[in-house]
């Protein structure tokens, strides 16, 4: 199993440092990102734009989701242990009971993604 991964991608590093707002200002001018395994634990990403995202392989451990909309996001091989997640929206691929084993033991989300 791969370690998650701290890239020295600037995008990554604007949502690790809580500037959120300046990370979705400049996805919406076009500024790229790789954050595909990458290790957001602890991170408060409320209010994140996500669609479109490949958050893959990704560890969300005891992150902030609330309110995120993660329905065009690529979550395969994801883990959610302890994440707060009230108010997200998932890909309707995602069942209930796969996530709901990833809150609370870590198992990595399994689903088939369907492209839009």
């Amino acid at each position: 199993m791969a370690r998650p991964r701290i890239p020295e991608d600037p995008m990554y590093h604007l949502l690790r440092e809580g500037k959120v707002a300046e990370f979705n200002q400049r996805r919406q001018n076009g500024d790229q990102c790789d954050l595909r395994g990458c290790d957001f634990s602890r991170v408060d990403l409320r209010e994140m734009y996500a669609d479109g995202l490949d958050l893959g392989d990704c560890y969300f451990r005891m992150t902030d989701l609330r309110g995120l909309d993660l329905r065009n996001a690529r979550l395969e091989g994801t883990s959610f242990a302890g994440a707060h997640i009230s108010g997200t929206y998932f890909p309707i691929e995602l069942r209930a009971d796969e996530l709901l084993m990833s809150i609370e033991h870590g198992t990595r989300v399994r689903y088939c993604h369907s492209e839009p």
